[in-house]
């Protein structure tokens, strides 16, 4: 049996620590701790897409989550990723995630551009246009992110004129500046487009 702490941590990191922990393990048992309801409906829907037994018991405030993983489990994420061809490009206009209130906007953007960094696949090209251009600049909580992505072989391509109508063209401090025909192909050719 194995476990993993998850107390404590945010969305989407719980459910991370689980499909890594499920990845590590051919078969058995793993016991995941989360704190909070949430974390466990997570994780019981990834346990259901990956064909697992689900268990939870809650003590203390803790819930003990229990998946049991058999040796004949499908690879859903090949599956998935074989059922749509083409380049994955992410689209990010904005520098918030959602309507409303805009510092849990920049939270959710931030675990979202965190989360494509643990997918097993990641995006082929990440388009930044508008505010989300923001996300690009040296003082961005997301550049690390997204120097990441670039490393692993990810285009990252910021609107040129967006950079510069926010007065942020010098503070680029990731990947490449663009043009709009460029973002247009880009689109156009994509096997799949992700938008937060």
């Amino acid at each position: 049996m194995r476990q993993i702490n998850a107390i404590g941590d945010a969305c989407p990191l719980p459910v991370i620590k689980t499909k890594k922990g499920l990845d590590a393990i051919e078969s058995g048992q793993l016991v995941v701790l989360v704190d909070n309801e949430i974390a466990v409906q997570n994780i019981r829907r990834l346990a259901e897409a990956t064909g697992c037994q689900f268990d939870v018991v809650q003590q203390e405030g803790i819930f003990h989550i229990s998946l049991i993983k058999t040796a004949a489990q499908p690879d859903s994420s090949a599956a998935r990723s074989a059922a749509v061809a083409g380049k994955t490009v992410v689209v990010l206009s904005a520098d918030t995630m959602g309507n409303g209130d805009d510092e849990l906007g920049r939270i959710l953007m931030k675990g979202f551009i965190f989360a494509l960094t643990q997918l097993d696949t990641l995006p082929d090209t990440i388009l930044l246009y508008n505010t989300g251009a923001k996300l690009a600049v040296h003082s961005s909580s997301s550049l690390e992110d997204l120097l990441a992505l670039e490393k692993a072989g990810a285009a990252v391509l910021t609107c040129g004129t967006c950079l510069n109508h926010l007065g942020i063209a010098k503070q680029l401090g990731v990947g490449e500046v663009t043009n709009m025909y460029r973002i247009v192909e880009e689109m156009r050719e994509a096997g799949r487009i992700l938008r937060p």
